[in-house]
């Protein structure tokens, strides 16, 4: 899907996990306004805690604003959520997750 899409389905249902994820990580792979990419991958892990997805997505989003301190407690609990089992998957993303989290000291 295409971001314009994405912005429909929020516009459509602002508390649509979907959306609002897909809409963030789209802005976030596209390189577009990473605060805007924020915003809406925090409504997703308020959403849904246990998406390991939105956890990896947002800490990318606030590392390239350079709110590193903020990344870390994000990827822990997106760590935490696929090890736990609470998730549905997101167990792959893990040693990408605990990568990141070395780099940002």
């Amino acid at each position: 899907m295409d971001l314009d899409a994405f912005r429909q389905m929020v516009a459509k249902n602002p508390n649509g996990f979907l959306g609002r994820y897909g809409l963030g990580n789209k802005i976030l792979q596209e390189g577009g306004n990473l605060e805007e990419a924020v915003e809406h991958l925090r409504v997703a892990i308020q959403l849904d805690p246990v998406h390991v997805a939105s956890h990896l997505a947002l800490a990318r989003a606030l590392a390239g604003l350079g709110r590193n301190e903020e990344a870390k407690p994000v990827l822990t609990a997106g760590i935490n959520a696929a090890a736990s089992g609470r998730s549905s998957g997101g167990a792959d993303l893990i040693p990408e997750m605990r990568a990141l989290l070395q780099t940002l000291g």
